[in-house]
C-alpha cells in the first residue's frame, strides 16, 4: 500500500504507538480518503484538506501545544513544515525539496523506516550516555589519586586505555541492530 509515494504497512501504527509516539496523518486529501488510509495502518488522529502553507500553521500549533514534532514526507510541497518541525524526515525516494529542508533522509520509501530511525537514536544516545557515564566516573575517581601521588602512572595509563577500549566496544554494540522493516 502507498501513500503520496510513501509505502505503508497495516503495523506502522502499532510500532509508533509502542514507541510511545502519538502518530497524526497530516494530509491535503479529502477527509474520506485521509481516514480509510489512516484506519488501514491504525493512525486515530487525522486533520484534512490542509494546503502545503498551512501544514506549517498545523505543526506550529501542536509545537505550542508542548508537542515534540516529527513530519515525515516526500514532497517538494511540505518542505516548509518539514523544515518547521522539530524533527523533519524525508523520504529518498521522494524531491530534492524535502531531502534538503528535512534533518533526515531515509532511504527506503517506507514509513517503518521512520521507526526504525527513532529506534536507532534512541539506542545510540543510551550508548552515548553510558560512555559518558563511565567516562566521567573513571576521571572522578582517578583524578583525586592522580593528584594525591596515590596513584601509579603505569596503572593511571593502563586504565585510561581500558577505558578508551570500552568506549569503543560498547558503541560496537550498535552493530547488532535489527531493523523491523527487513
Amino acid at each position: 500500500m502507498a501513500f503520496a509515494g510513501i509505502t505503508l504497512s497495516p503495523a506502522v501504527g502499532a510500532v509508533l504507538w509502542a514507541l510511545g509516539l502519538s502518530p497524526v496523518l497530516l494530509a491535503g486529501d479529502n477527509e474520506t480518503v485521509a481516514r480509510a488510509m489512516a484506519a488501514q495502518v491504525g493512525i486515530d488522529e487525522v486533520i484534512t484538506e490542509v494546503l502545503p502553507a498551512d501544514k506549517i500553521d498545523v505543526v506550529k500549533r501542536l509545537q505550542e501545544q508542548g508537542k515534540v514534532v516529527a513530519m515525515v514526507d516526500d514532497g517538494v510541497n511540505d518542505a516548509a513544515a518539514l523544515a518547521q518541525a522539530d524533527l523533519g524526515l524525508a523520504m529518498g525516494t521522494g524531491t530534492d525539496a524535502a531531502i534538503e529542508a528535512s534533518d533526515l533522509t531515509l532511504v527506503r520509501g517506507a514509513l517503518m523506516a521512520a521507526a526504525d530511525a527513532i529506534r536507532l537514536s534512541r539506542r545510540t544516545l543510551r550508548i552515548i550516555k553510558s560512555n559518558l557515564f563511565w567516562a566521567f566516573a573513571y576521571n572522578v575517581a582517578a583524578l583525586p589519586l592522580a593528584a594525591a601521588g596515590l596513584l601509579n602512572p603505569m596503572i593511571a595509563g593502563a586504565a585510561m586505555a581500558f577505558s578508551s577500549v570500552f568506549v569503543v566496544a560498547n558503541s560496537l554494540r550498535l552493530r547488532r541492530f535489527t531493523s523491523i522493516t527487513k
